[in-house]
């Protein structure tokens, strides 16, 4: 049973015990035990469903056309987001949205990799696949941000960086490299969030950072499923299998060390809960800002550059 059925099931029972106390109410009869018992069974599926959830079942669920996209947890977590268009360059890219809020009282700068909500808006976001322009806006943010000493909260969302050719002729590469070396180098906190799915380069442009987290059904790899199958063997029919074997879960990565927390979510995604979830995000935003505040620039670039350079250590 895939954990869409699971679900599925979940609602159908949850159906029945609405039922149930409908009839209570008008039909005075007592069906206490049975909600009683279709409660418990709907808590041990949830159990199950947290327990058994394999690297696929994350994948898909990182996928979920409702998960809450960047600018909807901007929207909840910060105040006077003023969003900012363009990279003086070309153009203006839908896929990345970013510019100046506050948290509490403190100015920071936030960039995030936006999908669609629906299939319309999915076509206006370029399904999340940013463009060179795309980058190099976000890099523009990044840096006003270290000129005016703003920490900077970035949020990854994204299959990967589109791949068309007119991305390519447009610099597509030069862009995510130049991110890469420019952000390694801010002296100003930079702190990472991967809210849904984390693809290959798409998303490491944005997050060479201080400290990184995951959502809990989140996945961050070098490529998606399917295209880590088609490369290895020649069919992209294998993704699941190749899932297994890719290490892209948050708890993988949080085990070897390429991320430094986890925020969890509600049996089923963070669609489920969106005000929690963001609640648990905005902690985690002053908690770690507060304490990345406290050190010196040099000591800013010094954890960066120890945090990238520890990945792949095995003794």
């Amino acid at each position: 049973m895939t954990i869409k059925e699971k679900e599925r099931k979940i609602e159908e029972l949850k159906l029945k015990i609405n039922e149930l106390k409908l009839m209570e109410s008008n039909e005075k009869i007592d069906f206490t035990d049975q909600i009683k018992e279709l409660d418990t069974k709907i808590k041990d599926m949830e159990k199950r469903i947290v327990n058994e959830m394999t690297p696929w079942d994350r994948v898909l669920v990182s996928r979920e056309q409702k998960r809450p996209s960047s600018l909807e947890y901007i929207n909840e977590i910060f105040d006077d987001f003023i969003e900012f268009h363009g990279d003086r360059y070309f153009g203006d890219d839908k896929a990345i949205v970013g510019g100046l809020a506050s948290i509490n009282g403190m100015n920071v700068t936030v960039v995030g990799e936006q999908k669609g909500t629906d299939t319309k808006d999915n076509i206006y976001r370029n399904f999340g696949m940013p463009t060179p322009e795309g980058y190099r806006k976000a890099l523009r943010l990044m840096q006003q941000a270290e000129k005016f000493n703003r920490p900077i909260v970035t949020f990854v969302d994204t299959p990967g960086a589109f791949c068309g050719v007119a991305a390519e002729e447009r610099g597509q590469g030069e862009a995510i490299a130049k991110n890469l070396m420019e952000m390694a180098g801010l002296k100003v906190p930079v702190l990472t969030f991967i809210t849904g799915e984390g693809g290959s380069g798409g998303a490491l442009a944005l997050a060479v950072s201080n400290k990184i987290y995951m959502l809990e059904n989140s996945i961050y790899g070098v490529l998606s499923p399917e295209g880590f199958a088609s490369i290895l063997w020649k069919d992209g029919t294998k993704a699941q299998e190749a899932a297994d074997v890719m290490k892209i879960t948050a708890n993988d990565l949080l085990s070897l060390k390429v991320i430094d927390g986890i925020i969890e979510e509600p049996v089923g995604g963070a669609h489920k809960d969106f005000i929690k979830v963001a609640g648990r995000i905005k902690e985690v935003i002053l908690r770690e800002l507060k304490e990345l505040q406290l050190q010196s620039q040099e000591e800013l670039l010094d954890h960066r550059y120890a945090r990238f350079r520890a990945f792949g250590e095995f003794e």
